[in-house]
């Protein structure tokens, strides 16, 4: 089961810090996800199992970081000069979707 924690109201130019525990993350290839208020939900990062290699959303580059720690089976996402538009649900799962989702945390970017 997927745990997502760290979510909470920032004011514009703050940062957040989003973990995401489960068993098994450490064999996975892992994404972070958002929905905003009457969107999809889509993929803003990603990670390969052993960490090599990362992927970012072109909105979120330059100011989201992606890391693991495989040996917590826990996924980080540190985001930094946040934005009005980050608001949104976050999610992990595994790139292939094979959790089921969990309850996410509410990122919510507002002066």
């Amino acid at each position: 089961q997927l745990v997502e924690s760290g979510g909470d109201l920032v004011q514009p130019g703050g940062s957040l810090r989003l973990s995401c525990a489960a068993s098994g993350i450490s064999r996975n290839d892992m994404g972070w996800y958002r929905q905003a208020p009457g969107k999809q939900r889509g993929l803003v990062a990603s990670i390969t199992s052993d960490g090599a290699y990362i992927d970012y959303a072109s909105s979120v580059k330059g100011r989201f970081t992606l890391s693991r720690d495989n040996a917590k089976n826990t996924v980080y996402l540190q985001m930094n000069s946040l934005k009005p538009e980050d608001t949104a649900v976050y999610y992990c799962n595994s790139l292939g979707q094979s959790y089921s989702w969990g309850r996410g945390t509410l990122v919510t970017v507002s002066s």
